[in-house]
């Protein structure tokens, strides 16, 4: 939801930055499974996390307006690597956007999560042109203890982030304020936590402006 106290101009010029940007192509750029895989650091850098199944490859498709930017799938545990994308032209300024591997999985071997989470940890701490990571929330569902440990995660290596609630088309108008003021208060401790939360839905399409514009503004 956009900010009441700003003016309606300076709304209509915050959501325009955003489509702008979102209209130049995205494309996939490279999988690493290491740190000595990834790109240069020679673009402004947003990434996107959350439990396995919350729904990000659906908002990542539904922010670039491409159906198949992202692969969607019923397998927890999918996304095994740091996929990373660009959105813009490769000859100008752009912005790498990356999927994070899916957490909260149960079907995977403890070895291979804690390969995942060695990964993680290194990208965060070593990546300078990283500037939010988007924490992807199940609306329906709202925190959960894995959600915490990965935002414990980002406290640590002084990453910021966001809280996005994802699927909100599933919970009732009359109970997303509450859920957006109970997510607010339960991560208002967390040193790094932008203190705003974004409630989206990549069905019915809302909240993808305000995002959209937010993304723009970082890059």
């Amino acid at each position: 939801m956009l900010d009441e106290e700003i003016s309606e101009e300076a709304q209509v010029a915050f959501l325009e930055k955003g489509r702008l940007l979102f209209r130049d192509k995205c494309e996939f750029l490279l999988g690493a499974a290491a740190l000595s895989q990834l790109p240069e650091p020679n673009a402004t850098e947003i990434a996107f996390a959350g439990r396995s199944n919350v729904g990000k490859s659906s908002l990542m498709n539904a922010l670039t307006g491409r159906n198949n930017l992202a692969r969607t799938s019923n397998t927890p545990g999918r996304t095994q690597q740091l996929n990373f994308f660009f959105l813009g032209e490769r000859k100008k300024l752009g912005l790498y956007i990356v999927d994070l591997p899916g957490y909260g999985y149960a079907k995977v071997s403890k070895s291979l999560v804690k390969d995942w989470v060695k990964l993680m940890r290194e990208y965060l701490r070593g990546r300078p042109n990283l500037r939010r990571v988007f924490v992807l929330v199940d609306g329906r569902h709202g925190l959960k203890e894995s959600d915490k440990e990965l935002m414990s995660m980002l406290d640590e290596t002084a990453v910021s982030y966001q809280v996005v609630l994802t699927k909100c088309d599933k919970v009732k108008i009359s109970e997303q304020e509450k859920l957006i003021t109970n997510t607010q208060k339960a991560i208002a401790k967390n040193v790094a936590a932008h203190p705003k939360v974004l409630i989206t839905s990549s069905v019915k399409g809302y909240g993808l402006d305000e995002l959209r514009g937010v993304i723009a503004d970082l890059a």
